[in-house]
């Protein structure tokens, strides 16, 4: 043991290395018994994140329009036609 260093410096590294080692051992066995148990991840859930989803399509929506309404959208046409 050198001269010039205590006994707490010469375990520091020990003590560190073993928190590393426990800590890289426990670490994936914590979270696959977390994973395991998480009732989100079981299968035929919709995830809680997504807002519902329908099942049909929305109704279709007409509107009439009148004469000179469907007069300007021919102009309008007819100009983005034009543009090419």
């Amino acid at each position: 043991m050198p001269e010039n260093v205590t006994i707490i410096q010469l375990l520091g590294p020990v003590v560190l290395a073993l928190a590393v080692a426990l800590w890289v051992t426990g670490l994936p066995r914590l979270l696959r018994r977390y994973r395991a148990l998480d009732p989100r991840r079981a299968p035929g859930h919709a995830l809680p994140g997504l807002p519902h989803q329908r099942q049909t399509a929305p109704d279709l929506e007409a509107v009439e329009l009148t004469p000179a309404e469907r007069d300007a959208f021919a102009g309008l046409v007819r100009q983005l036609g034009n543009g090419r």
